[in-house]
């Protein structure tokens, strides 16, 4: 089983396939799709909104981003690991990106970090690079930004929006990131942006044309209902085969059908002593 490296995800793009991706926030889900074959995992930020039920990203810490990644790493052997960078580990200083960078390769076991921004972040992805962290850049709709985007919306549909996201992309480029997500970008600029960088583009809700593609796993599985989000395929309902085993389990428990005798242990019986 060959490791996925960030040489490896650029060389996906040049030959022109695919590259996948998908996030996970614990041993379980890691181990499963590094078993399947995905190329990229990502301990997304998310953790805040399909695991802790947090409204936004903007709440985790450090800490937890550790802490969930750890436990990916353990189950994960194939795919390139990637660390989202949580609101407040890199905005303060080029200083601080360097410091929390530094801490989540070290103390999480993954071997890139994300940073969300375009050329207001290109600095500190620059310092990171020349610590030797790859680092993926993340444009568009960035999540840690909802307050001053007024929500959840696409980027990039009106001129000075795709301007400034083609500026951004070219940013990150520039500053060494080995690839950059666009996330929720209208999918002609996605091309243009795919087409004009070198290093490849990952897209969720930004069309076909980007080198590759990724979704929240919890989405992908049905796991998550609080929101409807229209770019999200749901590949399972697993919400739904989830309550029925739940439903069917306490039935059995109240009309005392669980637990049978296949699932009960008993005294070995006696042996009989001779006369």
């Amino acid at each position: 089983m060959k490791k996925v490296t960030i040489l490896d995800v650029q060389a996906m793009k040049d030959r022109g396939e695919k590259i996948t991706m998908l996030t996970a926030y614990d041993y379980a889900f890691g181990k499963i799709v590094d078993a399947c074959g995905v190329d990229i995992i990502l301990v997304g930020d998310s953790v805040g909104t399909v695991v802790q039920g947090v409204a936004n990203t903007l709440p985790v810490t450090m800490e937890e981003m550790i802490y969930h990644t750890r436990m990916v790493a353990r189950g994960r052997a194939r795919a390139l690991l990637v660390f989202d960078m949580p609101f407040m580990s890199y905005q303060e200083s080029v200083e601080q990106a360097r410091r929390n960078a530094g801490r989540a390769i070290k103390e999480s076991g993954a071997e890139a970090v994300k940073l969300e921004g375009g050329e207001n972040v290109a600095e500190a992805i620059a310092a990171i690079v020349n610590m030797d962290v790859p680092v993926m850049a993340h444009i568009g709709l960035t999540p840690q930004s909802v307050h001053r985007m007024g929500g959840f919306k696409v980027q990039g549909r009106e001129a000075k929006q795709r301007k400034k996201l083609l500026a951004d992309a070219k940013a990150v480029e520039d500053a060494g990131a080995f690839a950059v997500v666009l996330e929720c970008v209208p999918a002609e600029l996605a091309a243009e942006i795919t087409r004009r960088l070198k290093i490849p583009t990952i897209g969720i809700g930004s069309g076909i044309r980007c080198d590759g593609q990724v979704l929240v796993i919890h989405d992908l599985l049905g796991l998550y209902t609080d929101r409807k989000i229209s770019f999200v395929k749901q590949y399972v309902n697993l919400n739904q085969a989830i309550v029925k085993a739940v439903v069917t389990y306490l039935d059995e428990v109240r009309r005392g059908a669980f637990p049978g005798k296949e699932h009960t242990f008993f005294m070995k019986p006696k042996k009989r002593t001779k006369k």
